[in-house]
């Protein structure tokens, strides 16, 4: 093949990569600012009198059995409902941290059975991937009705999934960087007081964090809410799930 054949073929490839996953993909970011600012304005400034000041705190990649159980503690401490996006091979390895969520209160959503990006995901896999992962949360007595995809990638099939077993997606407006090797809970406190604004959908995760890159990143995540929610609570905040949120 010559040259000008593969640069061809290259750019055949990216175009049809852009329109299976990239599309849809970035559509849903932009439909989700969309309602954002909708439902709750530009931000915090110009609040009315007496309206309440939100933030919904949402967790990945879990369960983790080690920082899954310290999050818990510390979100009931505060008594802190928030949700939970876990991942569903994750939840089949331990099912009580998930029964614990349910039992306090948290949402349950669901983060793809095994935190694969839809950007590489066949049509038969991404079918495999709902089924398998719905059927794990329906073994636990856990009703899904929320879908958090890995990275944000959909493609039009995860789309198609997502519909047929009646799931509403969720992204996030604020992402702290917690899962980066390079961020120290100072950092992630400066990103999470500086970005979250009333009606932030803030992404947070509490697994897969114990690799030789990130090293521990989820318990410098949960050192950080430590320090950052009884901030958030002097400003004025409530936490809610995004349950509540769908019912506003």
């Amino acid at each position: 093949m010559t040259k000008k054949c593969w640069k061809k073929a290259a750019l055949a490839l990216t175009a049809a990569a852009a329109a299976y996953s990239y599309v849809p993909s970035q559509a849903g970011k932009l439909q989700q600012r969309n309602r954002r600012k909708k439902a709750y304005g530009a931000g915090s400034y110009g609040l009315n009198k007496g309206q309440e000041k939100v933030l919904y705190l949402t967790f990945d990649d879990g369960p983790h059995p080690v920082y899954t159980e310290k999050l818990l503690d510390l979100l009931k401490q505060y008594e802190i409902k928030a949700t939970f996006f876990v991942v569903g091979a994750f939840a089949a390895e331990y099912p009580h941290l998930v029964l614990r969520m349910e039992q306090e209160g948290h949402t349950i959503g669901l983060h793809s059975l095994q935190h694969k990006s839809a950007m590489i995901q066949t049509p038969s896999y991404t079918r495999w991937d709902f089924a398998k992962s719905l059927e794990i949360m329906e073994d636990l007595g856990i009703a899904v009705q929320y879908y958090r995809p890995p990275w944000g990638h959909v493609n039009w099939f995860t789309l198609w999934q997502m519909n047929a077993y009646g799931l509403k997606k969720v992204l996030w407006d604020v992402m702290a960087e917690d899962w980066k090797e390079d961020t120290d809970i100072e950092k992630m406190q400066y990103i999470l007081l500086k970005k979250a604004e009333n009606g932030s959908i803030i992404c947070l995760h509490d697994g897969r964090g114990d690799g030789p890159v990130q090293k521990e990143a989820p318990l410098r995540m949960i050192k950080t809410l430590e320090q950052t929610i009884p901030v958030w609570i002097e400003d004025g905040y409530q936490f809610k799930t995004i349950a509540e949120m769908e019912r506003r």
